[in-house]
């Protein structure tokens, strides 16, 4: 390798890390927060919930899923597990989108790495897009097809999140919010969902950070704005929520995963409508639609990929427009995540402040037993059949 190869791959894991510096409290953050929300919110309220895919339904879906921060391949095994047992289809993939695309985590990168204005896009479009897939699944996932779907969901075919996706480590006991999230086992059980969380998502992190990083140090920001058609307003809007989806199936990482990336994209000129559908189509990704064809069969499986990157498209499209008329969206292409570094600022103490705060988590969750916990991450739930799994 020649001095100046070995210069790039320095230079792009460089970058890699300034953004994982600059994402690391916020994360922390946005994983404790779901945590508790997991604690204190018990499984079988969830299920009761989502029995139907009316309004109501659909927006406590929304709602409960935005609460349960998953990566994408525990949120497609969760939202399967919540079908097996009653919730409707329209509801669990309406809880699968909230899951991975309106949790806090997300949000709160958006905000820090992007600007608020691409918070503010994301927990638009979000619900847009869970509208399009329950009028979408109206009209094309209906009768023998969610039959079918059904029927395969139940032969317990389990890939390696199932195990993460069938734990209910809620709280059981009675109390105030206050008594139970502090209780023994209230500490216990956040620690746990803080713990299980990062070990399911920490991959795509990693990734999505390489990915970026590469991105950033290896490729000519004139030949991103050329492909995206960034001196062509109006082509660069039909444009890139087109494409965003398809950039976000072949990078294979979660929506949090996916926000340095996303910067490098939108400072190379991709348009602001794109960039929430490149978010929303961590759903997508290859290795997520070989899954859903292992829960529900391949005719569901390719109506559920066609179905979602539609909507993904579509709200890509209503968020630009939006913007656009609001007067909203951002001008300066200059997410400063790309030039980030490491120094004595409210960065630092913040990360110091929340790794201690991570620190006490982790090791609350080894004391109470979590080793074994994580062991059964990747196995199938008690009485289901394992095979392997692309996930």
């Amino acid at each position: 390798m020649t001095m100046e190869a070995v210069n790039a791959v320095l230079h792009a894991l460089a970058a890699a890390g300034s953004m994982a510096w600059e994402i690391l409290w916020p994360l922390i953050l946005g994983f404790a927060l779901s945590g508790i929300v997991q604690a204190l919110v018990r499984r079988e309220h969830v299920t009761r919930l989502l029995s139907g895919d009316s309004p109501r339904a659909l927006a406590a879906a929304a709602g409960l899923g935005a609460a349960s921060s998953s990566c994408s391949y525990a949120a497609v095994a969760l939202a399967r597990s919540l079908f097996r047992k009653g919730a409707s289809f329209a509801s669990a993939m309406a809880f699968e989108i909230a899951s991975t695309n309106l949790v806090i985590e997300l949000g709160l990168i958006l905000a820090l790495l992007m600007g608020w204005q691409f918070t503010l896009a994301e927990f638009i479009g979000g619900p847009i897009m869970i509208v399009l897939v329950a009028l979408f699944f109206r009209l094309w996932m209906r009768g023998k097809i969610v039959d079918a779907a059904r029927e395969q969901a139940e032969k317990g075919i389990a890939g390696s999140m199932e195990g993460h996706a069938a734990m209910d480590m809620s709280v059981q006991g009675e109390g105030t919010f206050w008594q139970r999230l502090f209780s023994r086992e209230g500490l216990d059980s956040v620690a746990a969902y803080f713990v299980m969380d990062w070990a399911s998502v920490w991959r795509d992190i990693v990734g999505g950070l390489l990915i970026a990083g590469a991105f950033a140090a290896w490729v000519p920001t004139e030949w991103l704005r050329a492909f995206f058609f960034e001196g062509n307003p109006v082509l660069a809007a039909v444009w890139g929520p087109l494409v965003g989806p398809v950039i976000a199936m072949l990078s294979f990482v979660c929506s949090v995963g996916n926000v340095p990336l996303a910067a490098v994209l939108w400072n190379g000129g991709i348009s602001f409508g794109g960039v929430a559908s490149f978010i929303f189509a961590d759903l997508i990704v290859i290795p997520v639609i070989l899954i859903y064809r292992k829960y529900y069969g391949g005719r569901a499986a390719l109506r559920i990929t066609a179905t979602f990157y539609l909507a993904m498209v579509l709200a890509g499209y209503a968020v630009e427009l939006l913007f656009a008329v609001t007067g909203l969206t951002p001008q300066a292409r200059n997410a400063t995540v790309i030039e980030a570094s490491v120094s004595w600022n409210y960065t630092t103490w913040l990360n110091i402040m929340f790794l201690a705060v991570a620190a006490f988590l982790l090791v609350r969750f080894f004391l109470s037993g979590g080793a074994g916990m994580l062991k059964m991450m990747g196995q199938p739930p008690a009485g289901s059949e394992s095979s392997p799994s692309s996930a």
